[in-house]
């Protein structure tokens, strides 16, 4: 067996200024197509749609969105700091890596379909996958990185929340 000495150590993947903004850059364009999308269509079209009592006040979804932001794009930037040695990990990081993009694109996605377009069933099967897909980029980001994982955690219960909050709402209206 090797002493730890000869054994391969992780490769850097970005140095930090191409890996912070690769973290950030993506995550601040999903909040700002969440935000137009949204922002015009609260005090008109969803103040008239009919709710249930579980949903929260206008102005607790923009602070639990920026503290969740925040969340993904630090799980953004632990993934995106090194490369696993093994050929098993390097694979894993590889698919998390997709899988957390792909989620992104996915919340992007989610907000323009509710709010924008108005379609409440679209919004609830873009939210389900979404919802899927943030809970396998955490299964994924586990044994690479427990920190990324676990820091999504919170935004995997909220958007549990928030397809209970739409799927309430497409059956209500």
């Amino acid at each position: 067996m090797p002493s730890t000495a000869t054994l391969p150590r992780p490769e850097p993947v970005l140095s930090p200024l191409p890996r912070l903004l690769a973290a950030i850059l993506p995550v601040a364009a999903v909040a700002v197509v969440g935000s137009l999308a949204t922002t015009p269509n609260i005090p008109t079209w969803y103040a008239g749609l009919a709710k249930p009592g579980f949903t929260p006040p206008n102005w607790l979804f923009p602070v639990a969105w920026t503290i969740l932001y925040t969340l993904i794009a630090f799980a953004g930037w632990r993934v995106l700091g090194t490369m696993p040695a093994t050929g098993g990990l390097r694979r894993t990081r590889t698919l998390a890596v997709w899988a957390f993009f792909v989620q992104l694109a996915l919340n992007g996605a989610w907000t323009p379909v509710f709010f924008a377009r108005h379609d409440l069933g679209g919004g609830l099967v873009v939210v389900v996958a979404l919802l899927v897909m943030i809970l396998w980029t955490i299964r994924l980001l586990f044994p690479l990185d427990r920190v990324a994982a676990l820091v999504l955690v919170p935004y995997a219960a909220w958007v549990a929340y928030a397809t209970a909050l739409n799927a309430a709402i497409w059956w209500m209206n």
